[in-house]
């Protein structure tokens, strides 16, 4: 139960902190301010500012977050007309800090009710000043000056100029498909890392890797290197084949042709009936070929990811052809119960379920759904063929409509999850 959780808590986050990393780096490669790279959701437990961006680590593992500059509106929440502020100035009297919380006490500064401000191109704030309604002052603000928030964050304001929508739409495309893209990267290197974990890796040819001694295949004159070519007269050009007609054929003669040192051979053998789980298959004692260089473990990584986004996308394709159902989908519930079996399985379990979780998430966030990377993009593309830019009240509906599709997605999915693995 306790190693389940502290996976859980390792895999989730890794998967946030990738795919956030991937928004975060091209965001500040093209000059966009990151208020807030956030791991986890809720209240936060730590957090430390350095270079205009604040990092923290909230109390819930179940996602995170960059804010953006110009991608939300929250200081428009907090600096209303008549809220009472705080502000400290520098030595040219700009302000360098604007406190809306009540819960700094240390912090020093003047007090202001405010009137009215602009953080955005203007960069003043202006109001009363200890409670004297008689003068309104105005005073400039400083272009990096920060906000403390009311749960006592501190980021930095947003002026014009570093805001996501001031930057080219190449950059602003490259930053929304950045998550993704790091997911498939992560997904990538841990099949690669898991490659190099097994001992060998399969090659499904027909050549024979190793015969055990004494076993029915030992007995027929089967050797290392041979190559098996038919059974019963039919063709096995790999190992699938080959092993499909033994385990099929327990307890039956078969006349089995095989090659070595590019000669023909032929002898017959008996399957050994073994009992598996409800069926009897038949047994020869014959291991699969395995290379072990680092050109076969690389390759093996390669196509266990090609093989999970194939099949991703032939689950999305079911879902759109053949009905949708909650069943196909799966939230933090289903992950952790998905974690729990890994976890069973050892590192290599969890090895495969991290990398499969990391490009089911990237192919999801590319879906052209509103408040998805994939839904930005898609408005990036719009305003591309429009060639002009969309304007930000109707980004911001399309943006809202998706957000509460998926928050209403996300109950329904975790209380699905709930009674899949919890209730029965």
């Amino acid at each position: 139960m306790i190693l389940t959780i502290i996976t859980f808590i390792i895999v989730f986050g890794l998967l946030v902190l990738v795919h956030e990393y991937g928004h975060y780096y091209f965001a500040k490669r093209a000059g966009i301010l990151v208020r807030e790279f956030s791991i986890g959701m809720g209240p936060k437990i730590w957090w430390h500012r350095k270079n205009g961006t604040t990092y923290t680590i909230r109390i819930l593992p179940l996602g995170g977050y960059v804010r953006l500059a110009g991608a939300d509106e929250e200081d428009e929440e907090s600096l209303r007309p008549g809220t009472p502020v705080a502000i400290q100035l520098n030595d040219q009297q700009k302000v360098t800090s604007i406190n809306t919380s009540d819960k700094n006490t240390l912090f020093q500064g003047i007090p202001l009710q405010l009137i009215d401000h602009d953080l955005n191109e203007g960069l003043w704030i202006k109001g009363y000043v200890n409670g004297d309604e008689s003068v309104v002052k105005t005073y400039a603000v400083d272009h990096d000056a920060t906000i403390i928030e009311n749960d006592g964050t501190v980021v930095q304001i947003a002026p014009k100029d570093v805001q996501f929508r001031s930057a080219s739409l190449g950059n602003r495309m490259l930053t929304n498909f950045a998550g993704p893209f790091n997911n498939f990267l992560l997904s990538l290197v841990v099949f690669i890392i898991l490659g190099f974990t097994l001992s060998g890796i399969p090659t499904n040819s027909n050549r024979l890797g190793a015969v055990r001694s004494d076993s029915v295949a030992a007995k027929a004159g089967l050797q290392t290197g041979d190559r098996i070519t038919e059974i019963n007269g039919k063709k096995t050009k790999n190992w699938t084949a080959l092993a499909t007609e033994i385990s099929g054929n327990p307890g039956k003669k078969l006349t089995v042709e095989y090659q070595r040192d590019g000669h023909q051979h032929t002898t017959t053998m008996t399957p050994k009936k073994v009992k598996q789980g409800n069926e009897t298959v038949g047994q020869v004692g014959i291991v699969e070929e395995q290379k072990t260089d680092a050109k076969s473990r690389i390759m093996f990584g390669w196509q266990r990811f090609v093989q999970a986004g194939t099949l991703i996308f032939s689950v999305l394709g079911h879902m759109f052809t053949h009905g949708f159902s909650l069943n196909d989908l799966g939230g933090p519930v289903a992950i952790y119960a998905g974690t729990s079996q890994a976890t069973a399985l050892g590192i290599n379990g969890v090895l495969n379920f991290l990398a499969l979780l990391s490009i089911n998430l990237g192919i999801v966030n590319l879906l052209p759904i509103p408040a998805l990377d994939g839904g930005k993009l898609l408005l990036n593309i719009i305003e591309a063929v429009i060639r002009r830019p969309i304007p930000e009240k109707a980004e911001g509906i399309v943006t809202i409509i998706g957000f509460a599709f998926l928050m209403l997605l996300m109950i329904l999915v975790t209380w699905n999850d709930i009674q899949r693995y919890f209730i029965h």
